[in-house]
């Protein structure tokens, strides 16, 4: 049962993370947790074993998603060498401090951090672009299918800081870092959407490689449970990415953030109630 359940939780993170540029962490890990930890239907989770299967998961859905992204050209690599650069040691650190993290106190921080996001998707719409990082950053200039052309920018020392508190949130939750750049990326440095998402995930993809090395090292990869998700997810990855070329994305990122503002009212609950 546990095998069916975490297939279809890897199917599903993998859709949603590659679609909207995720990762598919922020939705495997609360997914998990509550499964395993409250209903006890996946025996012997813990949240060190959650975090390192989420970063084995996304190794695999960035790819998926990477391939796909590549093929229509909305990968900028430049830019996603460098945020991987920036992450890099966040990663590790966050890999290092979620050792000493107990049950409650991960649900806690991890809730926290879910409703800082859900706040972030849905005030987006209504938060105007910000011109100074652009104005004082190298500029691209990216050309749409239909022929606008897009101004997007950022100075490269402000991305390696920025990038290095996604690679901690990465590294202590192990949700991917797509979530908190791809809001960033779109209202800081103004990428187009697409441009922004393809990009995430070939971030996500090189840190997840990073990010997995050091919980494996930890000790924090639950092996046996790999089998069911990471070729579900590696198949919803594609999914994901194919139809974030044919459909607008807007309706189930609204879902979306409804469902990470519920599961961070839940986890920060569970993690004071103990």
């Amino acid at each position: 049962m546990e095998y069916v359940l975490l297939a279809l939780i890897g199917l599903f993170s993998g859709v949603v993370g590659a679609l909207v540029g995720l990762g598919g962490g922020i939705i495997l890990v609360p997914a998990t947790l509550f499964l395993g930890g409250s209903l006890g239907l996946i025996p012997g989770i813990t949240p060190q074993n959650v975090v390192g299967l989420s970063v084995i998961m996304m190794i695999f859905t960035g790819l998926a998603s990477t391939m796909t992204y590549m093929k229509s050209k909305t990968v900028d690599y430049r830019s996603g060498l460098i945020f991987f650069v920036g992450s890099i040691p966040g990663t590790i650190l966050g890999a290092w401090v979620n050792k000493g993290l107990d049950l409650p106190s991960f649900n806690l921080y991890f809730g926290i951090l879910l409703i800082i996001l859900s706040t972030l998707l849905l005030i987006r719409k209504y938060l105007k672009p910000v011109q100074w990082f652009v104005n004082n950053g190298k500029k691209k200039t990216f050309t749409d299918p239909h022929g606008t052309n897009h101004v997007y920018g950022y100075p490269v020392w402000f991305a390696l800081l920025l990038t290095f508190g996604v690679g901690f949130a990465s590294g202590l939750f192990g949700i991917g870092g797509g979530s908190i750049i791809v809001p960033a990326m779109i209202l800081l440095f103004l990428f187009p959407p697409h441009v922004a998402v393809g990009t995430s995930m070939f971030m996500v993809f090189l840190s997840s490689i990073v990010n997995s090395a050091s919980h494996i090292s930890l000790g924090n990869v639950p092996w046996f449970y790999t089998i069911p998700v990471v070729p579900a997810a590696f198949i919803g990855a594609k999914i994901g990415a194919s139809l974030n070329q044919r459909i607008k994305s807007e309706t189930l990122v609204f879902a979306l953030r409804i469902i990470l503002l519920l599961l961070g009212i839940r986890s920060i609950v569970a993690g004071l109630m103990g």
